[in-house]
């Protein structure tokens, strides 16, 4: 039932690729079964002249190595306990990113109630990009997968009717970065995380 987009796809600029991915359904195909959801949230990094990038002023480590390739790579990274999903965008050298922060789930709900926890509500399992990566058994081993490639890829879904625009979350350390409008969400999902400053 789904396929995986074309890798022409993710060859957007950075901002206009955030806002495409809305709608799209992330699909991770596991023995236990099929988990798919809906992209409802994103927030777009500039790489170089991003304050809020990991790789700002092209700063280059083993964890941004990924971001300096191809379109369309997953850049997987930790915080805290949590692992959170990117999209890497831009021209191979250019190192942009784009966070996937909130999803609605559309199938596999039994597998995402499981790794979540039956004392949630579902609107809780994927309303931010740890508790999704979480809900839909993503880890570091996907650092460097590319989203057109099974188990875990991107499909075509249904782009939303409006398209918000707003600061990104948690990012208070980033000088101007702070206010520029590089998080897009569909308006009144109830799956869209929380706003923090």
């Amino acid at each position: 039932m789904y396929t995986p987009i074309d890798k022409s796809f993710f060859e957007a600029p950075g901002l206009e690729l955030a806002k495409n991915l809305l709608g799209q359904y992330i699909v991770h195909e596991q023995a236990s079964g099929t988990i798919v959801v809906r992209i409802v949230e994103t927030e777009a990094y500039q790489g170089p002249e991003d304050r809020a990038a990991h790789s700002f002023d092209n700063r280059r480590t083993k964890r941004t190595e990924i971001m300096f390739g191809a379109p369309g790579l997953v850049y997987t990274y930790q915080m805290h306990t949590h692992t959170l999903m990117n999209v890497v965008g831009g021209p191979i050298g250019t190192p942009h990113a784009i966070l996937i922060r909130a999803a609605e789930p559309v199938e596999g709900l039994d597998l995402m109630r499981e790794n979540r926890g039956d004392h949630l509500k579902m609107k809780d399992w994927t309303n931010g990009p740890g508790k999704l990566s979480k809900a839909i058994g993503v880890t570091m081993k996907y650092y460097g997968h590319h989203w057109t490639e099974k188990p875990l890829y991107i499909a075509e879904g249904v782009a939303p009717e409006e398209i918000m625009a707003g600061p990104r979350v948690g990012i208070g350390n980033s000088g101007e970065a702070v206010h520029y409008p590089w998080r897009f969400f569909e308006k009144d999902n109830q799956y869209v995380s929380k706003y923090r400053p």
